[in-house]
């Protein structure tokens, strides 16, 4: 909007030609963003409290856990809102790309904020049926990824890290690849949040890289320079990515150890499904495998423990998801947090080697 607005106006005095530039206007959708969640964070968790809208920790978790149950939920809200109104506010709201990824955002946080709300504040202990979410989540990523096909001149081919001309081309079958590559991130994010800014401290890493990898795809000098796939237009998802990297930092402000508020699935479907989209467009989808190589291994963790008990009778780890079985094993949970958060940060420099190793 801002952009509209103001760029116009450097025919008339220069300075406004700073709001063409995609770098600045990142820069300050995450700042936007920051401040957005910094002031609205004690009035959402005033308002959660209010509605008492608390955490229900499961009993056979770490005792430690207990004195979590009651602090206020379902604080996605407060990121969606953050993010939504900061893109809108300094992206090109021309570019299509921008509304498929925020329609993404918006759907699954939708559904998250259905099962949140049915178990928090109607009381039906189960939420949504696993059927109904999955359901939602095929349908929301379904029409997401059958309009990004239809784009004109969009590529079916997929790239590999590492290997510069290894481009196989899916054809229509990218459409269900698309769902699966949105889907499963979803729920591989929404698996993490288990612990006071685990889920929030890599996604906003993720996030920082595919900025620059957006950033990159967008612009064809540095796309050609770089051998990545020339995008038209995907470089304004960088103002996007920028925004949640904004609203990520100032909801984590609250939700660090010891959390005044969790994000609920409303939070961690929405991040999870924004960041398979913002992959699928820039068509580093099998990068999300370095990316978010903690998202990968908690659902690792939880599908070896599920196969092994139901074959064996055995369980792998003490409890599953993985950060679970750390705890048990006597990691402090801000130890637990803060070592997941260094080994993203380490697969995140490897996936930035991306660019240049192949």
């Amino acid at each position: 909007m801002l952009y509209h607005i103001l760029y116009p106006l450097h025919n008339f005095w220069s300075g406004f030609n700073v709001f063409r530039y995609i770098s600045f206007r990142a820069i300050y959708a995450a700042l936007t963003a920051l401040f957005l969640a910094f002031y609205l964070g004690p009035k959402v968790i005033a308002w959660l409290k209010a509605l008492q809208i608390g955490q229900v920790v499961r009993e056979d978790g770490p005792k430690s856990h207990q004195v979590k149950t009651g602090t206020p939920t379902m604080g996605g809200v407060l990121i969606i809102f953050s993010v939504v109104v900061a893109t809108l506010l300094w992206a090109d709201l021309t570019e299509i790309y921008i509304w498929l990824v925020l329609v993404v955002v918006i759907g699954f946080g939708m559904i998250g904020f259905a099962d949140d709300y049915r178990k928090l504040v109607q009381g039906n202990s189960t939420g949504l049926s696993a059927r109904q979410k999955l359901i939602g989540q095929i349908g929301v990523a379904t029409i997401f990824s059958v309009m990004v096909y239809m784009l004109p001149g969009y590529s079916t081919t997929l790239t590999v890290p590492f290997f510069k001309h290894m481009l196989p081309d899916f054809g229509i079958f990218y459409i269900p690849f698309m769902v699966l590559v949105v889907v499963g991130t979803s729920n591989a994010v929404n698996l993490t949040d288990g612990l006071d800014g685990l889920a929030t401290g890599p996604s906003l890493v993720a996030f920082a890289v595919y900025m620059i990898f957006t950033y990159i795809a967008g612009h064809r000098i540095l796309a050609d320079y770089l051998q990545v796939q020339h995008i038209v237009g995907v470089g304004e998802v960088a103002v996007f990515c920028g925004a949640m990297i904004g609203a990520a930092l100032g909801f984590l402000w609250f939700n660090t150890y010891p959390a005044a508020i969790f994000m609920g699935d409303v939070g961690s479907l929405a991040l999870g499904a924004g960041l398979g989209a913002v992959a699928a467009v820039t068509k580093q989808e099998l990068l999300l495998f370095l990316v978010g190589g903690i998202f990968v291994l908690e659902t690792l963790s939880v599908i070896i423990q599920v196969a092994s008990f139901k074959l064996t009778g055995k369980r792998v780890f003490r409890m599953a998801p993985i950060h679970h079985h750390f705890e048990l094993k006597g990691w402090a949970e801000p130890k637990v947090i803060v070592r997941f958060w260094i080994i993203a940060l380490i697969l995140a420099l490897f996936a930035l080697s991306t660019l240049k190793l192949r």
